[in-house]
């Protein structure tokens, strides 16, 4: 394919630019310039795609047979891009995000689950939800029958700029007790971000069209594989000791928001980890074992080191005082029962009773 990318320089922009060019198809990119240099084989064209009189000087009168837009902020300029393409590429694939939905999330959401409000024309660079929806309604008032909207669950793997696997491979390489959000047997959702891609291409050069949820099987991994796979990949002797949701809120500490197993205030989120991809599955979707995907990250960060974060904004779990979570440990041992990798974590006894359960964490 002649595959033009707006942007290509991070996480899932940058794994698309190599994996088109590893397929064989020609690839142009189209960003600032100032992220990283251009990839050996792309043609880059550079402009800032925010002012679109820039943005149309550097298109100039080319063709592609598909353009792939992962971009997550003002869907105004979602808009301006899909109309200066109109009628010169045959396919357009919006990178979307299963954030497009409204909260709270039903268990077993379909594509066909509800969606947020939102504006193709807005400005707003903060709701990433309607953003994402605004980018996938810009794209459609151009593209109506020839575009593919992707709706991303949690993207991880080499490249990753959100601090969700990387953060934990940076955390347990410490060593020594940590806590985790329990129960280690609960299925997490992820794709690692090269699975996503092998799928996207494939279905732009099919010429799908249509919103896809392209995320891991719900039964595809647990996050106590996960973050076993991460604590043997490092070989920093992590000892995980695993607590419940809402032991961790009333401690304080960020912990679980990094993998989306709770929010603040929210415990037991719905819908977040058992969404139905039947539709991406049918159509070729393959997701990798989660520990081919932590220690291929791995490399990647020994390699290259910890990336920017995701907007220039570090997410709060990655604040998390170590000498705090150490403290919480030390009162769990002396205040609490508790057991690494143990069936529960009981709270201290103030009626006479033997304490309460916060939650399983089996």
């Amino acid at each position: 394919m002649r595959l033009l990318v707006l942007g290509g320089s991070h996480h899932v922009g940058r794994t698309m630019v190599e994996s088109a060019l590893a397929r064989g198809d020609q690839v142009t990119t189209l960003n600032r310039g100032l992220a990283r240099a251009p990839t050996p084989g792309v043609e880059a064209l550079v402009a800032d795609r925010t002012d679109t009189s820039a943005l149309r000087a550097a298109l100039g009168g080319r063709e592609w047979d598909v353009v792939v837009d992962t971009w997550p902020m003002a869907p105004r300029v979602v808009r301006d891009s899909a109309r200066l393409l109109s009628g010169r590429v045959g396919h357009y694939v919006y990178v979307s995000a299963r954030d497009v939905h409204r909260w709270p999330w039903p268990p077993a959401a379909t594509e066909n689950a509800p969606l947020v409000d939102a504006d193709p024309a807005s400005e707003d660079n903060y709701d990433y939800p309607a953003s994402k929806r605004g980018g996938e309604l810009a794209v459609l008032e151009s593209f109506p029958t020839r575009s593919l909207l992707v709706r991303a669950g949690g993207v991880v793997g080499p490249y990753e700029n959100v601090a969700r696997v990387s953060w934990w491979l940076r955390r347990c390489q410490r060593g020594g007790r940590l806590l985790a959000s329990g129960p280690p047997d609960r299925g997490v959702q992820f794709v690692d971000v090269r699975d996503l891609v092998a799928w996207t291409l494939s279905a732009a050069e099919r010429g799908l069209h249509g919103p896809y949820t392209v995320t891991s099987p719900p039964d595809h991994m647990t996050v106590g594989e996960l973050l076993d796979s991460v604590v043997q990949t490092t070989g920093g002797g992590a000892e995980l000791v695993w607590a419940s949701p809402e032991f961790l809120e009333a401690s304080g500490l960020p912990l679980g928001l990094e993998l989306s197993l709770r929010f603040p205030g929210v415990p037991h989120p719905t819908g977040v980890h058992d969404a139905d991809v039947s539709a991406a599955l049918a159509t070729g979707l393959t997701c990798r074992p989660v520990r081919d995907t932590v220690l291929d990250t791995w490399d990647w960060l020994r390699r290259e080191g910890d990336p920017p974060p995701f907007g220039g904004v570090r997410p709060p779990w990655t604040s998390l005082d170590h000498d705090e979570e150490q403290r919480v440990l030390r009162r769990l041992a002396s205040e609490w029962d508790y057991g690494v990798n143990s069936a529960q974590v009981a709270l201290p006894n103030t009626d006479g009773d033997d304490g309460d359960t916060v939650g399983p964490t089996t």
